[in-house]
């Protein structure tokens, strides 16, 4: 009986610096091994691939829509925009005593409120991402599907010479990322103008830090602080809408997280799969556990 095309397709994923003939052979030594009249075709193979990627997508993109999926994870938590990031580190090394006594602790719920709010409002559209992948995946030709088990981004201009163990990840930014960014952009929008339990949407967060930190600066101006507000950095904000910037980032810390699922089944696709696959695979390919 044939082994199921995913466990090979697992397995070839393994063989990081295979050509395609070498893969070939592999194929055929597994089906004459298993007791198999005939070796895997190469479109099951693909279709084996393409089962694979979708667990990874699909993983990646359950993982971050959970709560605390951006917001709880240092690795994908969006910051601040940058204009804000800029003027809460001016806040923060602050040396004039008039300023200090202006803006020091005034301000640090409202900087925290704007990070989290976003990261809720990323976590809220993340599930959203899971059908342009599946679309990506289900597109991918034989020749594409060959291209990524040995490493190579088929979109790419031109093939690098090192073995990419991001490949698919790569041929996902290269494929998606307009498409995702045209989904993503109303759908954090939207999100971004929701309460999402929080008792403020983002953007109100957001309208809060800008106005209260413009009256204090306002405020310092009229007090003759003009000069120590220049040599410390500060101006007045004006970032009027955050949409953009959250919808980027979003998407920044998906394909970080796509990237680590296909690491996580490139080096071990035996997480995904049972006990007595682990059984059978070992017989076949001499693997150890």
């Amino acid at each position: 009986m044939r082994l199921p095309v995913l466990l090979i397709s697992f397995s070839l994923l393994l063989q990081i610096s295979c050509t395609k003939e070498e893969i070939q052979e592999i194929l055929n030594e597994s089906s004459n091994t298993s007791g198999t009249d005939s070796a895997l075709t190469q479109s099951e193979l693909i279709s084996g691939l393409k089962t694979a990627l979708t667990v990874g997508t699909d993983s990646s993109t359950n993982i971050l829509s959970k709560l605390n999926g951006y917001y709880g994870n240092p690795l994908v938590k969006i910051p601040l925009p940058p204009e804000a990031e800029s003027i809460r580190t001016s806040i923060n090394n602050l040396s004039n005593s008039g300023l200090i006594a202006l803006f020091s602790g005034v301000l640090d719920d409202e900087f925290e409120n704007v990070v989290l709010a976003i990261n809720r409002s990323a976590e809220s559209a993340a599930a959203e991402a899971a059908p342009i992948f599946k679309n990506a995946i289900t597109s991918l030709s034989i020749s594409d599907g060959w291209q990524i088990l040995r490493g190579v981004n088929p979109a790419a201009k031109k093939e690098l010479k090192s073995f990419d163990s991001l490949a698919a990840t790569n041929y996902f930014i290269s494929v998606t990322r307009t498409p995702l960014t045209n989904l993503y952009a109303p759908k954090i929008d939207n999100a971004l103008s929701g309460d999402l339990g929080l008792g403020f949407s983002a953007n109100d967060a957001w309208n809060t830090l800008r106005t209260t930190y413009n009256n204090i600066y306002n405020t310092a101006t009229t007090m003759g602080l003009s000069g120590a507000l220049s040599s410390a950095g500060l101006s007045a904000m004006q970032t009027t809408t955050i949409g953009e910037f959250a919808t980027a980032k979003a998407l920044d810390g998906l394909f970080l997280k796509v990237g680590e699922q296909e690491r996580l089944i490139r080096r071990n696709p035996f997480k995904w799969v049972g006990t007595l696959v682990e059984k059978i695979l070992s017989k076949v390919f001499g693997y150890q556990y």
